[in-house]
């Protein structure tokens, strides 16, 4: 059976905004290796793509997340049936997890532009330039390569995901295999003001019982690191890093 191409819908709505030039010029980067970096956490993606004159732009890909009581009621659905559970458990995501979204009026990818906020250090005036089509090209392989990432981009990622699943899994209450009833569907959004803060979250807020942070959200906020150990980026190492600390058990 071939393994399903998770990144084709993302993919066919960028290329639909028909314009050939910017993405075989990005195409073409990312199949030199010129984007050099990428991370993809909670609503962002990041980049460092290398242009032909040898400059580097950083560039952003932004969507907004499904909001907690949407990833709450998602949840319910993936630890009601054995068979999610058990196939996200085991590393890969559910055949229908398309259907299961839809359901509660949520799209697996952003449908339309206007959905994500793209931002790039180049002087062109074209969005996207060729330099964020080479990133939207690298993200697409990462997620067709590890598909949880599109699942980290829309706010959940796979740690924090597969522990939730588990504690679900575990609850004396769970009836087992019986979906749950399909939350409200989401108001529209729009990314329109996404680089503009919003109000902060209290430090000690808690949803169900689970830290809203992780460990390695500083990471987030820093300018990429073009810096590696052997085969591996100096920042993967940080992020493991520090989820190993905040994983060790505290002394008295």
């Amino acid at each position: 059976m071939t393994e399903r191409r998770w990144s084709e819908p993302f993919i066919t709505m960028l290329e639909a905004l028909r314009m050939p030039s910017q993405f075989q010029a990005g195409r073409r980067l990312f199949r030199a290796g010129h984007v050099q970096y990428l991370s993809i956490s909670s609503s962002l993606a990041t980049a460092l793509v290398r242009d032909d004159d040898n400059q580097t732009c950083r560039t952003r890909v932004a969507v907004r997340t499904f909001r907690p009581a949407d990833w709450r009621a998602i949840e319910r659905v993936l630890a009601g049936r054995a068979i999610h559970a058990a196939r996200l458990l085991s590393g890969q995501l559910p055949e229908d997890l398309d259907q299961i979204l839809a359901s509660f009026g949520l799209d697996l990818f952003p449908q339309e532009l206007d959905e994500i906020a793209m931002d790039c250090q180049c002087p062109g005036w074209q969005v996207p330039c060729r330099h964020l089509a080479a990133t939207c090209y690298a993200m697409a392989e990462s997620f067709d390569g590890d598909p949880f990432t599109i699942l980290a981009w829309r706010g959940r990622g796979r740690d924090d995901l597969l522990r939730r699943l588990r504690a679900l899994r575990a609850a004396p209450d769970r009836t087992a295999d019986a979906p749950a009833a399909p939350a409200a569907p989401a108001a529209p959004t729009t990314v329109a003001g996404f680089w503009t803060a919003g109000p902060r979250l209290a430090p000690d807020s808690d949803v169900d019982g689970f830290a809203p942070h992780r460990p390695d959200a500083v990471l987030d906020q820093l300018e990429p690191l073009d810096l590696t150990a052997g085969r591996y980026q100096v920042t993967d190492l940080l992020r493991t890093a520090y989820r190993a600390i905040a994983d060790a058990p505290q002394a008295n």
